[in-house]
């Protein structure tokens, strides 16, 4: 990347203050960056790094008001979604990966679509479709009856189960698996456990992010389903027949348990619990660690275990804290009425 202040705020729709003829050619953190780096200001926290960071230039929001000299400053509506554009102008830059290594084994059933890329030892099984612009990266296994959508992206080792739809413009990341077996298992009287097959298949629409060794499960019966523009991030657990609503975010090590139905825009921070068969209302914002015990009807922020409305949490984890000192005053209160009593 090399461009100019005035490149960039044109781009950006924005405006430079200071010099626009600066040439840039990296971004970086504005504590750690230096000349000809380009850095960012949105959280308020960082604002005093501004007055001594090394970068050459700044993406601030417009009403940013310097209260010492700064360097020249790209003022934009929007600083974070600024930079977000400009890492996205700068992946879009980089070449691209074609062509298909001798080492692959693609089953001649497949149908494989134009500018694709199929990377070293990948498997791709009977009747799978890999559409135009995909980017199968090494060790990748799809099995067979698989479609993959037009730019869609499996790092490596990735795993795709029979019968899946992966849409359009994903992005699966390494070890992720997509379509294994649902926890499914019937006790009988003798208290052993016998496997129920798990004949459905998964469904995730376009522009859908899934981190790295990520699992969704396979329905029992019919589909589970991530809508378009959910991101879901490592090491998380979305179980049989879920549903999770457009554009529903999760944090890592979240687990959506069987049959539960997200509304669309949630958000669930790190290492949320979700119980089976409930529906949660869209909207609704989870603290990292909540436990949902049950259905969410209303939109709202919840945290704690079971979930709670946040203020009614925020009340109890003071009192929480307190404990110890209302304990001792508690044992006081006792021996004093012991006292007045005898």
């Amino acid at each position: 990347m090399q461009f100019t202040t005035k490149q960039i705020a044109d781009f950006l729709q924005g405006r430079v203050d200071g010099d626009e003829t600066i040439i840039l050619n990296d971004f970086g953190k504005i504590e750690e960056a230096t000349e000809g780096k380009l850095t960012f200001l949105s959280n308020p926290k960082y604002t005093h790094f501004i007055y001594t960071t090394k970068a050459s230039a700044v993406l601030v929001n417009d009403d940013f008001v310097a209260e010492q000299p700064t360097p020249t400053l790209i003022r934009v509506k929007n600083a974070y979604e600024a930079l977000a554009q400009l890492l996205q102008l700068a992946d879009s830059l980089k070449p691209k990966k074609q062509g298909i290594h001798p080492t692959s084994q693609i089953d001649p059933t497949a149908k494989i679509g134009d500018l694709v890329y199929i990377g070293a030892y990948a498997v791709i099984g009977a009747n799978t479709v890999i559409s135009d612009g995909a980017k199968i990266y090494p060790h990748a296994f799809i099995d067979d009856n698989v479609v993959i959508g037009e730019e869609t992206i499996l790092y490596a080792n990735t795993t795709v189960y029979p019968d899946c739809h992966i849409g359009n413009r994903c992005i699966i990341h390494a070890g992720a698996v997509i379509g294994s077996d649902g926890f499914g298992f019937a006790p009988d009287a003798e208290g052993r456990y016998n496997k129920i097959p798990q004949l459905g298949n998964v469904i995730i629409e376009d522009d859908v992010e899934i981190g790295a060794n990520t699992v969704v499960d396979r329905a029992t019966m019919g589909s589970t389903i991530i809508r378009k523009g959910c991101k879901i991030d490592n090491l998380s657990d979305i179980a049989h027949n879920v549903i999770v609503g457009e554009h529903t975010a999760m944090a890592a090590q979240t687990g959506i348990a069987g049959s539960a139905k997200i509304g669309e825009h949630c958000v669930f921070g790190g290492q949320c619990g979700v119980v089976g068969h409930i529906t949660i209302a869209a909207g609704s914002k989870f603290g990292a660690k909540t436990g949902v015990a049950g259905t969410i009807r209303q939109q709202g922020t919840y945290a704690g275990y079971p979930e709670q409305e946040i203020h009614g949490f925020r009340r109890s984890f003071v009192a929480l804290k307190n404990l110890p000192d209302i304990w001792d005053r508690l044992n006081e209160v006792e021996k004093m009425v012991s006292r007045l009593k005898s």
